[in-house]
């Protein structure tokens, strides 16, 4: 197999909150990345932070990109494949638009804040402006904003706001430490009304 054919993204091509991770995570640590798709993130960080990373990946077509870019990548559930890592055995674990996706999140979160010292969590927002006129309006669930796919496709997931997210780290005892906001792909300094005006949120997780 050839390593490193995929060209490196550059910031302008990456995802606007796999960038907002990128700046979050400090250089030269360890990050693992969990359901790491094609591998962006980890190639990113380590031409642009010199990161030492790893990832998981569910599927065959993501973990081929990922070995293109010459990463290393395991694949498999993550939802059963954090058991295998030491405690304490990398800086900062990431799980970027994967949350509504998880039977138990509970247990997901608990695993990387077991593993790693931070964590990282990015998730699209239900509680959009926009996402609440739809439902009212129609009748139906929507789509958010930054994720377009519809419920009853695979994988199937389960719609969350900022509001839900906030009150389940509190109910496991995690605390947020760092939270970015973007409103269709851009950063927004939102004090008030988040839960109304953003499409995706970014947030770091710490235990207390």
């Amino acid at each position: 197999m050839i390593a490193d054919s995929a060209p490196v993204q550059t910031a302008e091509q990456l995802r606007p909150d796999l960038l907002v991770i990128a700046d979050l995570v400090p250089a030269a640590c360890k990050v693992l990345d969990l359901g790491c798709a094609d591998g962006a993130l980890l190639a990113f960080l380590r031409e642009n932070k010199q990161v030492k990373g790893r990832g998981i990946e569910l599927s065959e077509t993501g973990v081929l990109a990922c070995v293109r870019r010459g990463l290393s990548v395991r694949q498999g559930n993550l939802q059963e494949g954090l058991a295998d890592y030491p405690s304490g055995s990398m800086d900062y674990v990431v799980l970027s638009q994967t949350l509504p996706f998880l039977d138990n999140p509970a247990r997901v979160i608990e695993e990387m804040l077991r593993v790693g010292s931070h964590a990282i969590v990015s998730f699209s927002n239900w509680g959009y402006w926009r996402a609440r006129i739809h439902l009212l309006a129609t009748g139906r669930i929507p789509s958010a904003v930054d994720l377009p796919q519809a419920w009853y496709e695979s994988p199937r997931w389960q719609a969350l706001t900022i509001t839900d997210f906030a009150h389940f780290c509190r109910q496991i005892g995690v605390e947020i430490r760092e939270e970015v906001y973007l409103s269709r792909g851009r950063r927004v300094h939102i004090r008030r009304f988040k839960n109304l005006l953003a499409t995706t949120a970014i947030f770091g997780l710490v235990r207390p």
